[in-house]
This record gives structure tokens, sequence and C-alpha cells, in this order.
């Protein structure tokens, strides 16, 4: 009898080796924290736990947050806070633009939390916050991170006609995983979403997690219903569990996966995936241009 050699997988509860990243130190890393205190901003790359925190950071660059910190969605990949959030402060555009001035941010990336409870879902917020940033740093560009705007398409627009270079919008995972990682969206919806974003005349661009359950042929689904929606860049990373509460790493995805779908992407009509472990949306933002 033939023994065949055994293979031993990560155990699910051990990050592999490939997924280590160095700790955030540096000179260009204290003076980004400390304007991120000093304003009093938030940022998805702490909210998030962000693993290329040290990278982006010591780089002199973040990926901002308006809108306040607590969410009023509850998906189960995010570390962001769920519950009611305060009152919003509208003097967050002028905050966020002079603190890209005083980083000389060639590439600003903007996200936000989701804001279920305002009528134009903080469109008008968004609006502002791109508008002070081209007004204050004309030279900056611009990728807006967009939540789910619930089918409400005049919030949409407006979030999206302040002169923005790249508009993203998250599909997090596949169309099977939805109602156990974002419960409150729709596959269909944000797929609507990417469309009309293409249509108006922007580029666009959307990030998958992998390692949540998913199978390889419901990413490759996911790549063509994408394409068939008028995409430009999909990301593609492995997701991490920030808690116990959170959604389980169900497998590690190894570098040489994270390869195949790259080459898979590219070969079905997008023209730009940046896919591997470490991968975030935002992440080597500036070449989605």
């Amino acid at each position: 009898m033939i023994e065949l050699p055994q293979v031993n997988p990560v155990p699910a509860n051990r990050k592999p080796d490939w997924l280590r990243v160095k700790l955030p130190i540096g000179e260009s890393y204290t003076k980004v924290r400390k304007l991120v205190d000093e304003y009093k901003l938030h940022t998805i790359c702490q909210s998030g736990n962000c693993p290329n925190m040290g990278e982006c950071w010591g780089e002199g660059t973040a990926t901002f947050m308006i809108l306040g910190n607590v969410c009023t969605r509850s998906c189960t990949f995010c570390a962001v806070a769920t519950g009611r959030p305060q009152e919003y402060d509208e003097d967050e555009p002028r905050r966020v633009a002079e603190a890209i001035r005083l980083m000389q941010v060639k590439h600003a990336v903007i996200t936000s939390v989701n804001r279920d409870e305002l009528k134009d879902k903080g469109a008008e917020i968004w609006y502002q916050t791109v508008r002070a940033v081209k007004e204050t740093t004309p030279a900056t560009t611009i990728e807006t991170l967009i939540p789910d705007v619930k089918a409400n398409w005049d919030a949409l627009i407006r979030m999206i006609e302040g002169g923005q270079e790249v508009v993203s919008h998250n599909m997090e995972t596949v169309a099977r995983l939805y109602r156990y990682v974002r419960p409150q969206a729709k596959y269909e919806r944000s797929l609507e979403q990417i469309k009309r974003t293409k249509e108006f005349g922007k580029r666009n661009k959307s990030g998958i997690m992998l390692g949540l359950g998913e199978t390889q042929d419901e990413v490759f689904q996911a790549m063509d219903d994408l394409v068939a929606n008028g995409l430009d860049v999909l990301t593609l990373g492995q997701y991490l569990q920030p808690t116990k509460m959170h959604h389980e790493v169900i497998e590690w995805i190894h570098p040489d996966k994270f390869a195949m779908y790259k080459e898979e992407g590219l070969k079905r009509g997008l023209a730009y995936v940046e896919s591997g472990a470490l991968v975030r949306s935002s992440y080597h933002a500036e070449r989605h241009i």
C-alpha cells in the first residue's frame, strides 16, 4: 500500500505565517497619529483593526472615516461599533480637509459608517467633505468608499457628484453568504448601486473578503456579476476575525490562490485586480485611479 503525503492545514484559530505584519513605528506613523488625534478624526484603520495601518501610516496616509464611529448596521465581519449614532459634526468636512492638507496626502481615501437613520444617508456630509478637500488641496485625488444607500438613488448621486476620482462600494462577500455576513444589505441592491455609479460616469471599485466559507465557483460568479454591472477595480483579501463575537474564519486562503483569483478576474474583464492576504479596500488605492 502506497502512503500518500499528509497535508497539514493551518488550524483555523492560528494565523499562517504569510499574515504576519510589522508593528507600526517610525516618524511618519507618529506624525499621522498625532494629526488624527489633534483633529479628532476617525479612521477605518483604527476602527477596523486594519493590518496595514503601520505601512500606510508610515507612508503618511490614512483612510478617513466620516459621520462618526458608530454604525447602524450589524455586519458580522466588522469591528466598527454598532448602535445609535450621535448627531453628526457639521465641521467634519473642514477638519478632514485640513488634516489631508497637513499630511500632504496625494491620494485620499474617505469612507463612512452607515447612517440609516438619516433621510439622506449622510449624503450631504459626503458631498461637503469631498468639496472641502478639493478646494483646500485641488491636486489631491480622492477615492470615496461609500455605504449601501438602500436604493435611495438621489442620495447616491449626491454622494458621488462632489468631484472624487474613484467611487468604491464593497460587496464584501458572495451572494449565498449575505444573510450571515451583511444581514441588512442585499446582494442585488449593491450590484445596482455599482451599476448606477458607473452610469454616472465614475471609475468604480469593490472589495470582497475571502475565507468566510465561500466556494471558488461563487467567487467566480461574483466576478462575473460585477463585470456585468460595470465594475472597474476589484480588491480581494483575507477575512480576519476582529473578536470571538464575530464571524469565524472558515479558511486561510493561500497566497497562490490569491494569485489565481487575480489572473481569473482579469480574464473575466476586470480592468484591475488587487488580490492578496493583507489586501484591504484602500490598500494601494493610489494605483486604482
